[in-house]
C-alpha cells in the first residue's frame, strides 16, 4: 500500500535546514535517532528489571524501544502512514525516562514538584527540542536533534501541558510538555486539533502497548516471576484478576479481564509449562510471536474498516483496538505488574532507588555546581534563578543510567563532603 502524501508543514523543521543528499526528511530524521547518545543511553536503563540486576537476557529500554520500532514500522506500511515517522516515534518514546524505569520518574517528579513536577514524555520533548547535541542556531541557541513537525508530533504521546494532565491507573499525572518547553510544543502543534494526537502518535503508543505486554511477560517468565503451570491451575485467580483491573484501570471490569484471560489461555501458542529448556524458550518466543501478530493485524483490521478508502494520515483517522484485543493487551501488563512490579519481595529494592535519585539530586542542587557532566554544568551556571537550577538537577540525573546514577551517588557523597567542608 503507497505511503499518502505529506505536505511541506508537516516536513518542516523548527529551525530550516539545507541538505545536499537526496535521503528524505523522514528518514532523516530517523537515522538522526539511531546515531543519539540518548537513544545509546537507554541501554542501560530499566525497563522492567534493571540492566544491574544481574540478569543477562532481560530486556532494557533500548532493545525494548528497538521492538516497539519493528512493530510501529510494519502497522504504519499496512495504514499507509510513513514508515519513518512512525519508526523514529517509537525510537524516541522513551528516550526521556530517568534510570530505574517508572520507580525513577516517581522520585524525580516527587523531588521537582516545586517546580513543575517530572514527567518521562515530557523530558523525551526536552531532549529531541533542546538537550540532544546535534543542531545549534547561528546565535548558539540549542535545537536537539531538530526533527520535523510530522515526526515530532508523532513522539508526543500526551499532546497538552501539565495543567490538563490526565492520571493513569497507577495514579501518575501525564503530561506531554514542561512549561519552559512551551515555544518547541507550540511549534510543533501548529494547524493541530487541540488535544488530538495525531494517528502516528496512536500506533506509537499501541505499539508500545503490545510490545511492553508481550514482551514483559516473556521476561517474567523466564527470570522465573511467572510459573505458567500457576497461572495455568487458576490457584488465587480471583485475587489475580483483581490486581490486574486494578493496574489496568476502569476501562475494563473484571468479567472483561476474566474472559480475556481465558481466550488467551485457550490458544495453541500459551505457555503451560516452564522448565527453560530450549524447547521451551522455542515455544515462548513462538508465543510472543503469534501475540504481537494477533493484536497488531486487529488493529489494522478494525482501522481500515472504520476508514475505507480514505487516507489516514496525521488527523484524518484514529487508530481502532477492538474492545477484545485491548483487554488482552491489558491481561498481559497486568499479569506482569501483579508478579513483578507490585511484588513484596520488590518493594525495598524500589525504595533504595528512589532513595538514591532523590539523594543525589539534593546533593547535587546544593553542590555548588559540582559533579555535573560538562554539558550540564554549562546549563547550570546560565541559570538564571533556583528553579532553573533546579530543572537542570532533574535533566542531568534523567540522562543518567541506571548504572551511572549509582556511580555519580557514590562521587557525589565525597563531593558534597567537601563542598560544605570549604
Amino acid at each position: 500500500m503507497a505511503v499518502d502524501v505529506y505536505n511541506a508543514h508537516d516536513q518542516e523543521r523548527w529551525l530550516p535546514e539545507q541538505h545536499a543528499s537526496r535521503r528524505s526528511d523522514f528518514a532523516r530524521d530517523r537515522a538522526r535517532l539511531l546515531h543519539s547518545s540518548a537513544l545509546r543511553r537507554l541501554a542501560a536503563k530499566t525497563q522492567v528489571l534493571s540492566p544491574t540486576s544481574g540478569v543477562d537476557f532481560a530486556r532494557n529500554r533500548l532493545t525494548h524501544s528497538l521492538e516497539v520500532a519493528q512493530v510501529g514500522r510494519e502497522l504504519a506500511a499496512s495504514l499507509a502512514l510513513a514508515p519513518d515517522v512512525v519508526d523514529t516515534a517509537c525510537l524516541a518514546h522513551d528516550i526521556g525516562h530517568p534510570p530505574f524505569g517508572h520507580n525513577g520518574e516517581k522520585a524525580l517528579n516527587e523531588w521537582a514538584l516545586d517546580i513543575g513536577g517530572f514527567e518521562g514524555n515530557a523530558q523525551t520533548l526536552r531532549v529531541l527540542t533542546r538537550l540532544e547535541p546535534k543542531v545549534f542556531s547561528a546565535d548558539g541557541a540549542p535545537y536537539g536533534l531538530n526533527l520535523t513537525r510530522a515526526s515530532l508530533d508523532a513522539s508526543c504521546k500526551y499532546p497538552w501541558p501539565a495543567s490538563h494532565a490526565v492520571a493513569d491507573p497507577g495514579g501518575r499525572a501525564k503530561y506531554g510538555f514542561f512549561d519552559d518547553d512551551t515555544a518547541a510544543f507550540q511549534w510543533l502543534r501548529q494547524g493541530a486539533p487541540e488535544g488530538q494526537r495525531c494517528i502516528e502518535a496512536e500506533v506509537m503508543d499501541l505499539s508500545d502497548d503490545i510490545a511492553y505486554s508481550v514482551h514483559d511477560f516473556e521476561d517474567a517468565i523466564v527470570s522465573e516471576y511467572i510459573d505458567p503451570a500457576f497461572l495455568n491451575a487458576r490457584a488465587g485467580h480471583d485475587s489475580l484478576l483483581a490486581a490486574v483491573q486494578a493496574w489496568a484501570g476502569d476501562e475494563f471490569t473484571v468479567d472483561d479481564l476474566g474472559a480475556a484471560f481465558e481466550r488467551l489461555a485457550r490458544l495453541p501458542s500459551w505457555p503451560r509449562q516452564w522448565s527453560a529448556t530450549r524447547r521451551d524458550l522455542a515455544e515462548l518466543k513462538n508465543f510472543t510471536s503469534a501475540m504481537i501478530g494477533r493484536f497488531a493485524r486487529s488493529a489494522t483490521e478494525a482501522t481500515q474498516q472504520a476508514y475505507p478508502q480514505r487516507s489516514l494520515i496525521r488527523f484524518a483517522a484514529h487508530i481502532e483496538v477492538p474492545h477484545e484485543i485491548a483487554s488482552e493487551i491489558a491481561v498481559l501488563k497486568g499479569v506482569v505488574a501483579a508478579f513483578v512490579m507490585s511484588s513484596d519481595a520488590r518493594q525495598p529494592i524500589y525504595r533504595q532507588q528512589r532513595d538514591v535519585l532523590t539523594t543525589l539530586a539534593e546533593r547535587l542542587y546544593t553542590s555548588g555546581g559540582q559533579g555535573f557532566d560538562t554539558a550540564f554544568a554549562d546549563d547550570w551556571n546560565r541559570a538564571e534563578s533556583d528553579a532553573a537550577k533546579k530543572r537542570v538537577v532533574v535533566d542531568q540525573i534523567a540522562s543518567l543510567t541506571d548504572q551511572g546514577a549509582l556511580a555519580l551517588y557514590e562521587q557525589s557523597d565525597a563531593v558534597t563532603a567537601v563542598f560544605h567542608s570549604v
